[in-house]
């Protein structure tokens, strides 16, 4: 394989020169930062979309979308560099370099949700209700950025000969995620390491959360039991995927991957919430939402019309 190659061979798909990073008039844009880009803003009309069916303003949203990129984007940044901290703290200049990935997700959920609570204390909105609208468009945006670690080789699990198996050439990858096991499958002649592609995993498992997510929603009980479905929903499949993972970030003197361990609590923390909200509801201590679809504007007094017309 040639270092800008991929293949999953098992499907039949044979990718050559796949570029990290493409030139306009003489400026490099790394792919990673574009496909998050765009997930970014899939995600945000995502939401845009969503109030107006729910009868929210959408300026709301795109206010405090201004503030969730910003401390998101931030709070990835400082979780990768807190959990991989050996390899900056030589280099502390190397912490503002992002081109080549060190971006971690549920830094940026945490970033997210702290700008959440902050922005809905000072505007005095209900803020389970802005989560509940708002973990659309963070579930698409995982959807499509982490076609981003695609693009960047990385990301990826240990290995396998399973129908996903992906080849990555190994000069295009970090020497330090390529395990021993992977080393005992690369045979004289071969130049590649092939392994689970956990991207792919994690942007197909976080689609079908997004679909349940989008059929539930006007189901729900209460204000936040979608941002409960999102954490229950991502965090129990992260915890299976992020076990495959060759890049894992340890709790410092352990050997835990900090992310399986923070996937765990938020599916326990999900479910127990969920069935403690329940159980108040039904006992009358709290009221159940009702879904109301909003009505387009002009559309009521297109119905007075029309109501006019008839009794004319």
């Amino acid at each position: 394989m040639n270092i800008g190659d991929i293949a999953f061979p098992h499907l039949g798909i044979y990718l050559e020169n796949v570029p990290k990073s493409f030139s306009i008039f003489g400026f490099e844009i790394a792919f990673y930062g574009l496909i998050i880009g765009i997930g970014v803003l899939a995600g945000i009309l995502m939401v845009v979309h969503d109030a107006k069916v729910t009868g929210q303003n959408p300026d709301t949203y795109w206010d405090f979308a201004i503030y969730a990129i910003i401390f998101s984007i931030i709070g990835a940044r400082v979780y990768y560099v807190v959990f991989s901290w050996d390899n900056y703290k030589d280099n502390l200049l190397s912490i503002f370099n992002t081109r080549n990935g060190g971006m971690a997700i549920y830094g940026a959920v945490i970033g997210a949700f702290i700008t959440l609570f902050v922005y809905t204390k000072i505007k005095k909105l209900n803020p389970f209700q802005l989560g509940d609208t708002g973990v659309l468009g963070l579930i698409l945006g995982q959807i499509i950025g982490r076609w981003g670690n695609f693009m960047n080789r990385e990301a990826f699990g240990g290995y396998t000969d399973n129908l996903f198996a992906m080849r990555l050439p190994i000069e295009a990858v970090r020497s330090h995620e390529i395990t021993e096991e992977m080393w005992a499958h690369v045979t004289e002649g071969v130049n590649y390491i092939q392994v689970h592609p956990t991207f792919l995993y994690e942007s197909a498992w976080n689609l079908m959360i997004l679909i349940l997510m989008l059929c539930y929603r006007k189901h729900k009980k209460f204000h936040g039991e979608i941002c409960l479905l999102y954490f229950g929903g991502y965090g129990l499949g992260r915890f299976f995927i992020e076990g495959l993972r060759t890049d894992q970030l340890l709790i410092p003197g352990t050997e835990l991957p900090v992310s399986q361990v923070l996937s765990l609590c938020m599916v326990i923390f999900a479910v127990v919430t969920d069935v403690v909200v329940r159980s108040r509801i039904r006992k009358g201590k709290i009221a159940a939402y009702q879904f109301v679809k909003a009505v387009p504007e002009g559309a009521e007094a297109n119905e007075s019309a029309e109501d006019n017309s008839t009794e004319q």
